[in-house]
Parts: C-alpha cells; sequence; structure tokens
C-alpha cells in the first residue's frame, strides 16, 4: 500500500508530459487519422457525383447487404456462445478450464488468411466432409455458411474476454438470495444477472460487429470472392482496386470505415456510461 502511494505522489514534469502526450498525438495522427483524412479526401477528390454512382451501383449494394447479413449473423451468435463460454470459464471449474481458456485466444493469433484455410482444408473439396454436405445439399466453402464460420472463429475472443471480467465481478449474494426464496434458475438469469450483464454484452456485441465488417482475409480464402454470389464490401474493394476504379473504392470504403468508426465510438460511449 506504501509503494503505491509513493508511485501515485510521483508526479511526471510538465515538459516530460506534454513530450509523452505530443508523441502519443503523433503517433495515432500517423496510424489513424492520417489514412482516414486520405481515405475521405480521396473519395470526393472527383466530387460527389463519382460517389454517389459508386455507392448507388448494384454490385456495392449486393456486397455491402452480404456483409451486414453475415455479421449481423455473427453478432448474434456471438452475443449467446461468447456469454456462455464466458460465463463457463468465470464460473465453473473443471478439468481442461486453462486448456480452453488458452484455446479461445488462438483467433487473436493466427493470420486470418491461415484460418480461411483451415476450414477449407475441412470443408472444401477434397475433404472429408466437404462431398458429404455437398451430397446432401449444403455447400460451406465458396458458400455464406464457410463465410459465417470464418468470421466467428476470427471474432470468438471479443465477446468472451468481454465478458469474463464483468461476470466474476457478480454479486453472487443476490442470485443466492433470490434462488432461496424460490426462484427458478431462468427468473434469476432474467431478473438479476441479464441487468448486471447488459452493458458489456452490449459493448462486446457492438465490437464484434464492427470486427466483422471489416472481415477480408478469412473469407476472401473461404468464400472465393464470387461477384454476386460471396463477394463482400471488403471483397468488392479490393476488386475495385485491381481494376483500377478508385472511385468505387474509396466510396466503399469510406462507408465501411465510417460504420466501423460509429460503431466502436458507440462501444466507447458504452464502456464510459457504464
Amino acid at each position: 500500500m506504501e509503494s503505491a502511494r509513493t508511485i501515485s505522489a510521483v508526479k511526471t514534469p510538465r515538459t516530460g508530459r506534454l513530450v509523452l502526450i505530443g508523441a502519443v498525438w503523433v503517433y495515432i495522427t500517423i496510424l489513424i487519422l492520417a489514412p482516414i483524412g486520405a481515405l475521405i479526401l480521396g473519395a470526393f477528390r472527383s466530387g460527389l457525383d463519382p460517389v454517389i454512382e459508386a455507392l448507388t451501383s448494384p454490385e456495392f449494394i449486393d456486397s455491402f447487404m452480404l456483409t451486414l447479413r453475415i455479421s449481423l449473423i455473427v453478432a448474434l451468435i456471438q452475443a449467446v456462445m461468447g456469454t456462455l463460454m464466458a460465463w463457463i470459464l468465470a464460473r465453473h471449474n473443471f478439468k481442461g478450464r486453462s486448456l480452453l481458456n488458452g484455446i479461445v485466444d488462438i483467433p487473436f493469433a493466427l493470420s486470418p488468411v491461415v484460418v480461411g484455410f483451415m476450414l477449407l482444408l475441412v470443408f472444401g473439396r477434397n475433404s472429408f466432409f466437404g462431398p458429404i454436405l455437398n451430397e446432401a445439399g449444403f455447400r460451406v466453402a465458396f458458400a455464406v455458411p464457410g463465410m459465417v464460420l470464418a468470421t466467428l472463429f476470427v471474432t470468438m475472443p471479443i465477446m468472451i474476454r468481454e465478458m469474463i471480467p464483468v461476470i466474476r465481478k457478480l454479486d453472487r449474494s443476490q442470485e443466492l438470495a433470490a434462488a432461496t426464496l424460490g426462484a427458478s434458475g431462468f427468473t434469476v438469469f432474467r431478473r438479476i444477472i441479464l441487468p448486471a450483464l447488459r452493458t458489456a454484452l452490449i459493448y462486446g456485441t457492438t465490437l464484434t460487429l464492427a470486427r466483422s465488417l471489416g472481415e477480408f482475409g478469412a473469407i476472401l480464402v473461404i468464400g472465393g470472392g464470387i461477384q454476386g454470389r460471396t463477394e463482400t464490401t471488403t471483397l468488392y474493394i479490393f476488386r475495385a482496386l485491381e481494376e483500377r476504379q478508385y472511385p468505387a473504392a474509396y466510396a466503399a470504403s469510406l462507408v465501411i470505415g465510417l460504420l466501423t468508426v460509429a460503431l466502436v465510438t458507440l462501444s466507447d460511449w458504452l464502456r464510459h456510461r457504464k
């Protein structure tokens, strides 16, 4: 306790503090603010008409709707399964718990391209499951289900890591008191646990949605980027750049960028509100 007070009492000199703050702002400007500014300037370099034309094209609308569909499905699944896994890891001790806790972080370490390739090995044409699923009329590789699986993989840790600390801090006395008074498990969850987890749940879901909107590598490999079928907005941007359709690439990037920034800003507001 005394050492903590001593550390807190030490104050950084004003000049040093300004240098540190300035260094951080330079770093943020180079990595984040400057690219965003360049994107906005590039999108409107030729005026507003090319932007409107690109954003109203059927190719962009199809890709954007597919992106939204995949992102919403992933966010919904992660809200349920991520919360369940976080609950198991935070509240239950069992054999293999440490292993499971480590496995959860694997998507942070793996390249999305590797993730897509692994899924292709499992569900592709020459895999064991691929022909069986194709005969049953259910395609995973080079189809939307495979893209959903890839996005689920890369976003899995977000919800779990957000929920675990909150679950651990829950006051269990209220749950025990409600159970003693005869409340069912569902009632305890609905009336006591869920309200306490609501802000963290919304925060994790929002971050998952933002991450899903920008996924590229995994869905490129497992989905193939087939125009009109498996082309999301990020793949649309990639194709537009290859075809030198720069206004379309700028406009689509601007939409995804602004939407993602809005979601992250909303998540940050929710965290501060909490």
